[in-house]
């Protein structure tokens, strides 16, 4: 019997046979070995809603090598994941009441398909005192209710990005930074989604679905943003304080022990890689990443909803100086209802993103936040695209 090791070392040599048969099963591990990657199982089910369509085989095929990603994900502290919390903004203006009635609506809906229930008690961040024979989630709802949730919650950075990246050629003008950060968050949502299908694989009604909504939300999305930006960006961030609600839950009902299926269950490589987990990560670490993606997303969405969508730069763009309180990638300053524009950098941007100022410097915006000193003003030299 042939030790790993040496199979490891002779695989070229076999695989370079004319003769050896491999099955579906032998490919798999012969890739593993290949390229060191370790195994991590699927978990199972007979729900024809999750018929498995690829990888046949039980096991997640080893990721080939890659180059660093062109958007890195930030790593979180125990600390600061233990800190996101539920919170809502208020809705101040018609724009915004437009935006959570139809988010409210969307939920309505989406509970409806994914066999959802409100626990009011658990989406207030308690813990259930209900028990384990009170009506909870199982993992196959639970998987088809994040699934269904990221296939369509990468829809709006990508279309919002798009959008202002044809604005910026059609009007030969810089958008100031604002397409990297949704095309991030498009990016990050689409990450989500391919985790989460490493545990189940949905099967034709799933993907139906799927299919439907993400022609019909994409679409909508697009028209509305072309009216409306702002309300869109603050569509977005209710959408995003449901997704916290929804992963509060989640973990809940796992601390609680409602979902033993997901106790020992591994983190898959994907996550482990892109997030920056410990490579015996779990379940639960994965859904408390995931969870603080998404509070950094409301955030960001209610931040640029607060802002002039032509003429202010990005604030998650900017180089700040000194420790005040700033917008930032990771999960340093949070601020789950956005900043308001007047709190960016001390106030210091305020004056000068109004449309047709110019900087103290004599110069157009760079997109480096003015920073004061003494008897003289400088200039952040971060250029924005």
């Amino acid at each position: 019997m042939l030790s790993a090791t040496t199979l490891r070392a002779s695989a070229p040599a076999i695989l370079a046979s004319k003769h050896l048969l491999f099955t579906p099963g032998t490919r798999v591990v012969c890739c593993g070995l290949l390229h060191g990657g370790q195994a991590r199982k699927f978990t199972s089910s007979t729900n024809s809603f999750f018929l498995a369509t690829t990888p046949k085989a039980n096991q997640e095929r080893p990721l080939k090598e890659f180059r660093e990603r062109s958007f890195p994900h930030p790593v979180y502290t125990e600390a600061q994941m233990d800190e996101i919390k539920i919170a809502h903004r208020k809705a101040k203006t018609w724009g915004d009441w437009v935006a959570l009635a139809a988010v409210r609506v969307m939920r309505k809906c989406f509970d409806l398909a994914t066999g959802y229930r409100h626990d009011s008690e658990i989406a207030s961040g308690k813990k259930t005192p209900y028990g384990t024979s009170a009506f909870h989630m199982t993992p196959e709802k639970w998987l088809a209710r994040f699934i269904f949730l990221e296939s369509i919650a990468g829809v709006p950075g990508m279309a919002a990005g798009m959008i202002r990246h044809l604005h910026s050629l059609r009007r030969l003008k810089r958008d100031n930074a604002w397409i990297e950060t949704l095309l991030e968050e498009a990016y990050n949502e689409r990450l989500h989604l391919l985790t989460f299908l490493h545990y189940r694989q949905p099967g034709l009604f799933m993907r139906t679905m799927i299919l439907g909504a993400q022609g019909i939300f994409f679409n909508l999305f697009f028209l509305s943003y072309l009216v409306s930006p702002r309300t869109c960006h603050r569509f977005v961030g209710y959408i995003e304080e449901e997704a916290v609600i929804t992963y509060t839950r989640a973990i809940a009902d796992i601390e609680n022990g409602r979902i033993p299926e997901w106790e020992n269950l591994l983190a898959p490589d994907i996550a482990v890689r892109y997030f920056g987990l410990d490579p015996g990560a779990n379940m639960l670490q994965l859904l408390r990443v995931i969870r603080a993606d998404e509070a950094k997303h409301r955030e960001v969405n209610h931040t640029l909803a607060n802002l002039s969508q032509d003429e202010d730069p990005n604030p998650y763009a900017l180089i700040y100086e000194g420790g005040k309180p700033h917008p930032t990638k990771g999960l340093d300053f949070m601020k789950p209802q956005g900043w308001e524009k007047g709190e960016v950098d001390g106030g210091a941007v305020e004056e000068y993103m109004k449309p047709g100022k110019e900087w103290k410097t004599g110069g157009k915006p760079v997109g480096g936040a003015p920073t004061a000193t003494t008897g003289t003003t400088t200039t952040t030299a971060a250029r924005v695209a």
